[in-house]
């Protein structure tokens, strides 16, 4: 068990932060989740609802901060975070995107980073 929580909080605040940020890109768009949806084999009309779970996740962590009560929902969040980036990092694998599977590590890592912080606390 962990008794500070000042590294709960800023690794679920930067989770939720990236994943904020990306699905804003996806859904606006941008040239490179264009560009790497269409290289990983992703049709652009799943975006939408890829950015809405990326969305949902960094929801469910933010609201898992709020109070020790809600933090069951902030686990949940952070364990669908870390499915959908193992699924992001099997659809770079499948198709051999290798030269840019760093970002979707990253962000696998700060995923499972909160779920571990989340579980650790009291």
């Amino acid at each position: 068990m962990m008794d500070n929580p000042l590294p709960l909080l800023v690794v679920t605040l930067l989770t939720a932060a990236l994943n904020i940020g990306i699905a804003a890109a996806d859904l606006a768009g941008a040239r490179f989740v264009l560009a790497n949806s269409a290289e990983v084999g992703v049709p652009r009309s799943w975006l939408p609802r890829l950015a809405a779970l990326k969305l949902a996740g960094a929801a469910g962590l933010l609201l898992g901060l709020l109070d020790t009560g809600l933090r069951p929902l902030g686990v949940a969040a952070a364990c669908g975070l870390v499915l959908f980036y193992l699924g992001a990092l099997a659809f770079h694998v499948r198709a051999r995107v290798l030269h840019n599977l760093a970002f979707p590590g990253f962000f696998l890592a700060t995923a499972l980073a909160s779920l571990l912080y989340q579980m650790a606390m009291p």
